[in-house]
């Protein structure tokens, strides 16, 4: 039976595949987005403070 209809199988395996790949690859660009962003603020701050105790 599995012989019969491994090419289907095969291609709903790999669209899961796909599509766990790229969810997953959005999620992880969101957040290193976020943590860019912060850190560039965190770096603008001690900049401004170092520039003040001058």
């Amino acid at each position: 039976m599995i012989a019969k209809y491994w090419k289907k199988i095969g291609l709903i395996i790999l669209i899961v595949a796909c599509i766990f790949n790229v969810m997953s690859k959005l999620v992880h660009k969101l957040s290193l987005n976020k943590e860019m962003i912060s850190s560039a603020i965190y770096m603008l701050q001690e900049d401004k403070e170092t520039n003040n105790e001058k």
